[in-house]
């Protein structure tokens, strides 16, 4: 029986910091609940005198990754510096020297996850990867463990809270996306280069991990269909909150008999789902499942605090799997190969805006255009504006995405609408 587990750690920025001070306040509990203390022995950073969010002990930093990779007596390597290389290498470095595996890598994990847990299952080691997603609200291990009997017909998330906290600014205060992107940034909510949060990549990483979990298929982040953010305004915010819905960036995987849907988008959602009043920058992970039927998990989802709890939750699991021998038992659940459907193919509501001349027989045409891609309307608001043009809002029933497209395209070019000013898909 070892008296102690020995953790290495790459990494001691934000993440990296919020797992440290965990395992030092917390300390004394964690080794009761494990069975033996947890000591850090070595940290690898990039700058040795960089300012420092924790304090370690001295000789426990180092500027050379393989202090911690190679070192015999680490028994956790807990990988926390981001990116796909050379992350990637270090951790199957790491694996090849007997070690168990914690990390908290979301773009990692979606494009590069499954190899690494191929490779854990072959050392019997554990790979671990609860604060990937969702930041500390414990989602990874709920479905691997807990919801492992159920069949998951859907997962639907608020995954990114950066575009949440935007979504949300510009929908209580009537502000524009540019003014509140940038206060985003003024809180430290957003990157100085915010691409990945509003152009959806981040949620899009997120999406895959958590769909491959629940339909026990690997889906590639490539093939997953993504829209961002930046094409919302706070006339879509106002007409979506006049119609009894909220706007929302979601990650969500479907599966059904011909195979499985997964995407990230916006979408308008009734404000009596319970996804609709996650505000700020809190996260949400709504599942379906037979038989447990929906459950809900929320919290926050990024920060120092939440995703280091996350890692140090994945750390006392693998404690605790050395300590009873038993490593190596969570490996990779992709045994399905499903097929991933098209968007053309999805069949769901839709929010339309058009601006239009102010003429006769204008909202007939548009009509009929619809009615020619069999598209039905389930309603539709005119506001005049000032300019002597027409507002045309609409909600369709349900219909078919490519016929969706179709038909705007063909509106797009009558010369009563001068513009398709934007659309949003509408979830139920």
């Amino acid at each position: 029986m070892k008296d102690v587990i020995r953790v290495g750690i790459l990494g001691l920025g934000v993440v990296g910091s919020g797992a440290v001070r965990t395992l030092q306040e917390n300390g004394e509990a964690i080794a009761r609940k494990i069975g033996a203390p947890i000591v850090i022995k070595r940290i690898a950073v990039r700058n040795l005198v960089a300012k420092r969010a924790v304090e370690v002990p001295a000789g426990v930093l180092t500027n050379v990754a393989s202090d911690v990779i190679d070192d015999p007596e680490i028994d956790v390597v807990c990988e926390l510096i981001g990116g796909v290389e050379p992350a990637h290498s270090y951790l199957m470095r790491a694996l090849d020297n007997g070690k168990s595996v914690v990390t908290a890598n979301k773009e990692m994990m979606a494009k590069a996850g499954h190899d690494l847990l191929l490779k854990a299952h072959e050392a019997h080691r554990d790979f671990l990867f609860e604060g990937s997603v969702g930041g500390g609200i414990p989602i990874i291990q709920p479905l691997k463990q807990a919801l492992a009997g159920n069949r998951v017909r859907e997962i639907m998330g608020i995954v990114n809270g950066t575009t949440n906290y935007i979504l949300t600014k510009m929908a209580t205060e009537g502000a524009d996306f540019g003014d509140v992107l940038k206060e985003a940034q003024a809180h430290g909510y957003a990157e100085s280069d915010p691409t990945a949060d509003i152009e959806g990549y981040d949620a899009q990483y997120k999406t895959s991990i958590l769909a491959s979990i629940a339909f026990n298929s690997q889906i590639d982040p490539a093939d997953i269909p993504v829209e961002g953010i930046t094409k919302i305004t706070r006339k879509d915010m106002g007409m979506a909150d006049l119609l009894g819905y909220t706007i929302k960036l979601l990650g969500i995987g479907q599966a059904d008999d011909a195979g499985l849907r997964v995407r990230v988008h916006p979408a308008l959602l009734p404000k009596r789902h319970p996804l609709a009043s996650v505000n700020d920058v809190y996260n949400a992970i709504y599942v379906r499942a037979e038989p447990v039927g929906d459950v809900m998990f929320y919290g926050r989802g990024a920060g120092s605090g939440p995703t280091g709890s996350a890692v140090v939750g994945d750390i006392i699991e693998i404690g605790r799997n050395i300590l009873a021998g038993g490593t190596g038992r969570l490996g990779c659940t992709c045994f399905d190969s499903r097929s991933l459907l098209p968007m053309s193919s999805l069949v769901t509501k839709y929010y339309v805006r058009l601006r239009t001349h102010d003429r006769p027989k204008v909202l007939a045409s548009v009509a009929n255009v619809f009615g020619d891609f069999d598209v039905s309307l389930e309603s539709v608001e005119q506001r005049p504006q000032s300019d002597d043009s027409v507002d045309i809002v609409l909600l369709t029933h349900r219909t078919i995405e490519q016929n969706m497209m179709s038909a705007l395209d063909v509106l797009g070019r009558l010369p009563t609408v001068i513009a398709v000013e934007g659309w949003i898909r509408v979830e139920k």
